[in-house]
């Protein structure tokens, strides 16, 4: 049943990380909804097929939580944007299987080494309004000779360490940018942020979840599990 998945839920898990951007009215909890668009390669257009358009992060101070299915399975991701500690949660009921994944400062560390590095932010000073903010705009580039745009605005503020350390040079918000997750480039634009009761948020392993390694999680949909 798990191994069916395939690499599926991972490319999920890996991506969702990843979806911590950036969003002068100060916000401490709430609710972001981002439409997500991949400009895959060939080798990664099935895994991108199982991916999604559309994706809530709730927060609450430095704390965020976003949940999708993926299959069978539900995909929650925890983590704290000030410590980059994190956890993934993965409940596949028809199997009768819980795992959660520590996500440490290792994780962390070696996942943004074979991310390519942005620098070189400069405002443009052409402005519009995205949805209900004005933004302004900003190019930059990456370590591997790629060249990007983003728009930011600075019509609200959220938590310290929410644009995450890629875009810490960009002042405002992030309301619509590309990166790159695991190889996948995406761009990320703010459809709502709605400030709302949301958490509060902790990377405690729930009773009933059996603690794996992401590397254990890969052998699984690789064959290992039934």
């Amino acid at each position: 049943m798990f191994k069916s998945m395939k690499t599926g839920i991972l490319a999920a898990i890996l991506i969702s990380t990843a979806i911590i951007a950036h969003a002068q009215k100060k916000i401490t909890e709430g609710t972001i909804t981002y439409k997500v668009e991949y400009a895959p390669t060939a080798e990664q257009e099935a895994a991108v097929a199982m991916l999604p358009t559309e994706q809530k992060v709730k927060f609450n101070g430095p704390m965020i939580r976003m949940e999708m299915e993926q299959g069978p399975a539900t995909i929650t991701v925890l983590q704290d944007v000030v410590s980059n500690l994190g956890l993934v949660l993965i409940d596949v009921p028809v199997a009768q299987m819980q795992f959660a994944v520590k996500q440490g400062k290792a994780e962390y560390d070696k996942q943004k080494a074979s991310s390519p590095k942005f620098s070189d932010f400069k405002a443009t000073g052409e402005k519009k309004m995205i949805g209900s903010y004005n933004t302004e705009k900003y190019t930059y580039k990456d370590d591997k000779g790629g060249t990007y745009e983003l728009w930011a605005t600075t019509d609200i503020e959220l938590p310290t360490g929410f644009s995450g350390e890629n875009f810490k040079d960009v002042k405002g918000s992030l309301i619509k940018y590309t990166h790159f997750q695991q190889g996948i480039k995406q761009t990320l634009t703010v459809k709502e942020i709605k400030e709302e009761k949301a958490g509060p948020f902790n990377l405690d392993v729930p009773k009933g979840y059996e603690v794996k390694t992401m590397e254990e999680i890969m052998a699984m949909q690789g064959g290992g599990g039934e």
